[in-house]
């Protein structure tokens, strides 16, 4: 597996508790366990995407109820809202990773970590808020 994919893991991890248990993101960070053996750009991007997502999360979870017409972001999966709120920060505060790179790791730690249907679902609104974002840009 590679770094940023098992860097991506572990940010979801720690959105997730955070999700359930509201808290502060650099504590999370810290008290992961494995944090203080990673290297320091591990630690470096699993802390922005932590940070950026929990702290824009207002608005992220704006992007996604606008591409989820149907779902309810309270009603949603815990993983299924934080993966989207994890690969929808990623795509706005790091445009220089390829969209494609960014739904393609979502869509797989969907299938991992989700329900039965969590992949496809992953890939349906995370494509409408890449849309979205690129129309935004192009504005």
């Amino acid at each position: 597996m590679g770094t940023r994919r098992r860097a991506r893991e572990m940010a979801l991890q720690i959105l997730y508790g955070l999700d359930i248990n509201p808290g502060d993101p650099e504590t999370a960070c810290r008290d992961l366990d494995g944090w203080s053996d990673l290297e320091a750009d591990s630690r470096d991007f699993i802390a922005d995407l932590v940070h950026g997502a929990w702290d824009k999360r207002e608005a992220i979870d704006h992007l996604i109820a606008s591409a989820s017409l149907k779902w309810d972001l309270r009603r949603m999966a815990v993983v299924d809202r934080n993966l989207l709120r994890l690969a929808t920060y990623e795509m706005m505060a790091h445009p220089n990773t390829p969209a494609r790179v960014v739904l393609n790791e979502a869509i797989e730690m969907a299938k991992n970590y989700g329900g039965e249907e969590s992949g496809n679902f992953i890939n349906g609104v995370l494509d409408r808020i890449r849309y979205d974002l690129d129309r935004e840009r192009t504005e």
